[in-house]
């Protein structure tokens, strides 16, 4: 059995010149309060590209005291300190910045925090009014910053969360461990915060401080990582446990009962309800058949995406996956449905989460770009027909409809421009860099970054838009996948379309309807993607009614309206009984894959040890 009561991790990257000095030093303080045999030092080498390995093994061959743990792989510094705390011996687990940075005359101090059993945590502080740090004012003004908004999102009451010079017992930080989640810069933030939230006893004291080194602001690091790592844990903390399944189901009630509130300003919601009351229940029973018949046609097309990226899935399993994942964006807010997918493939197939949102991406790209067509298509055809002063006299308000539906109308078409622009974009940025060696994540983030976290963003980046840019490189799979996009969206229409022949006072060629259809669905759903609504109406409600009424001025606004929240209607309940059915077949509860799938994080293969 060990006697080792205090393993001191210093987590290096490429520190060639300071690590030996660092370790002598950290093992002298030790010695001086410390009986021999009760402590380690463990260089956590993060997968270095300098000397710093060979100085590390040399050191730990020579010294019983020192250890050496080196990872292939850069695992961020927290991936690579919780790498060090799960192997180290002792009780007592304490990490500080190899620039020692922090006056060592405080080491003991902090170790004794801890090892005495007084605290759980220990942390040391630049900020607080006892002590002495030499900041510039540049740095001082980050760190400011970036306490300041801590406290404020997170509710800690600690004054510095970043100091590097942390003590934990074992036992505190087995119980905190899994539930971080930052493999970062903001690893002991998170770890300091979430053991506030516990009621772990935790002690912050004055440090003499000095920088070694000059910083600066980092986009990669302090924006994208720190902030959004902020925001992540404030809204797992403070905002995920309040959204349960009786709050989505009021919040949507609501939403609902506002925006039929505000349609009477405008509508007359007892003729809406009259023309739904007065379709044909035939033509709407057909329309829900033939919206039931794209879903295997969505499988299909989950399937050869998943093929391309190497994984081989049956389209009756993926069908119902979508299902599933379709009734959770209905059901929860902020399509959190999307992760449940990924959930789903992985805890039943074993498909790692990088892979099923990069999937799944590649079908929403595909979505967008055949609606863009379709829309762009019909458009065309009005201009070349002369039709199209109709639907300029409408969006100018100048054709009888009323204004709130001419304002959403127009909204709506300049959302839809923009989506279907940034779709074009996108097919066309990833079809180019798939057939492109050039590093494109990799050299944008380092212009953007200097920092070391800068490769911990782009390796995260690489993986997740590699597969993607698998399925755009091959052209047969970007025809097929394109051409099943092409048939799901046609039977979207034609549900559509089923819906409006079945209300009466509908009287028009039917050519004349086919492609009306095509260009208010294809409008509709681009401007839902992003949550605009101009007099509280939905922007595909609005888009579909003014688009039908402009193309077709014998179909009253009313009518046009009631086929639209009959479309929806038919949709939703195909997709939730769908949804019911495949939970039940795949024995997957919704609310528990939409809790797992926040952890998307893909375990990567554990890092050679060399010790």
């Amino acid at each position: 059995m060990s006697d080792v009561e205090v393993s001191v991790v210093l987590p290096a990257y490429n520190e060639e010149a300071t690590i030996e000095r660092t370790v002598e030093v950290t093992l002298s303080t030790l010695a001086d309060f410390l009986p021999a045999g009760a402590f380690e030092v463990i260089v956590a080498e993060d997968g270095c590209e300098d000397r710093t390995p060979e100085i590390a093994s040399r050191m730990a061959d020579a010294d019983e005291r020192v250890r050496h743990l080196h990872s292939d792989e850069r695992l961020g510094r927290g991936g690579a300190l919780e790498f060090a705390f799960d192997r180290a011996a002792g009780d007592t687990l304490v990490y500080f910045d190899t620039d020692l940075a922090t006056d060592m005359k405080h080491l003991e101090e902090l170790v004794e925090s801890v090892r005495s059993g007084e605290y759980d945590l220990a942390t040391g502080s630049r900020w607080m009014p006892e002590n002495r740090a030499d900041r510039p004012p540049k740095r001082a003004v980050s760190s400011l910053g970036y306490n300041t908004l801590v406290r404020l999102f997170l509710r800690s009451d600690l004054q510095d969360h970043q100091c590097g010079f942390k003590a934990v017992s074992r036992e505190a930080y087995e119980a905190l461990a899994d539930d971080v989640q930052d493999d970062h810069w903001f690893w002991d933030t998170e770890l300091l915060v979430r053991a506030q939230r516990m009621d772990y006893r935790i002690r912050e004291f004055p440090v003499d401080w000095e920088p070694k080194g000059d910083t600066k602001v980092d986009l990669v690091r302090d924006v994208f990582g720190m902030g959004s790592q902020i925001l992540r844990t404030w809204w797992q903390l403070s905002v995920s446990p309040r959204i349960t399944r009786r709050v989505s189901a009021v919040g949507g009630f609501v939403l609902v009962f506002v925006a039929l509130a505000l349609m009477t300003l405008y509508l007359d919601p007892g003729e809406v309800l009259d023309a739904i009351g007065g379709a044909d229940p035939v033509l709407v029973g057909a329309s829900a058949v033939v919206y039931l018949l794209s879903w295997p046609l969505r499988g299909l097309r989950y399937r050869d995406i998943l093929d391309e990226i190497g994984y081989h899935e049956r389209t009756g399993f993926l069908t119902g996956a979508i299902f599933i994942s379709q009734t959770g964006n209905l059901v929860f807010p902020a399509r959190l449905g999307d992760g449940v997918r990924a959930y789903v493939v992985k805890a039943r197939r074993a498909i790692p989460y990088a892979s099923g949102f990069a999937s799944l991406a590649v079908e929403r790209v595909f979505d967008l770009l055949t609606i863009t067509a379709l829309a762009g298509s019909v458009l065309l055809g009005l201009v070349a027909t002369g039709n199209a002063a109709d639907l300029q006299a409408a969006l100018a308000g100048s054709a009888g409809i009323g204004g709130e539906q001419a304002q959403s109308g127009r909204t709506a078409l300049v959302v839809a421009s923009a989506v279907g622009a940034a779709a074009v974009a996108a097919v066309v940025l990833i079809v180019l860099s798939a057939r492109s060696e050039t590093n494109y994540v990799r050299a944008g983030l380092s212009r953007l970054s200097s920092d070391s976290y800068a490769d911990y963003v782009a390796d995260t980046i690489e993986r997740f838009v590699g597969d993607i840019q698998t399925v755009a490189g091959d052209g047969r799979a970007f025809v097929r996948v394109g051409a099943s996009s092409l048939a799901i969206w046609t039977l979207d229409v034609v549900t559509a379309l089923l819906v409006l022949l079945a209300f009466d006072g509908v009287s028009a060629p039917l050519p004349t309807l086919i492609a009306v259809s095509f260009f208010a669905v294809s409008v509709g759903n681009l401007a839902k993607v992003l949550p605009l609504s101009p007099g509280g109406i939905g922007l595909y409600e609005g888009a579909f009614t003014l688009l039908v009424v402009a193309l077709v001025p014998s179909i009253a606004p009313t009518t046009a309206l009631g086929a639209a929240i009959v479309d929806h209607a038919v949709k939703n309940a195909v997709t939730i009984v769908g949804g019911v059915v495949s939970m039940a077949w795949l024995n997957v509860s919704l609310t528990t894959a939409v809790e797992e799938s926040r952890d998307a994080t893909d375990v990567e293969p554990e890092a050679p040890v060399h010790d």
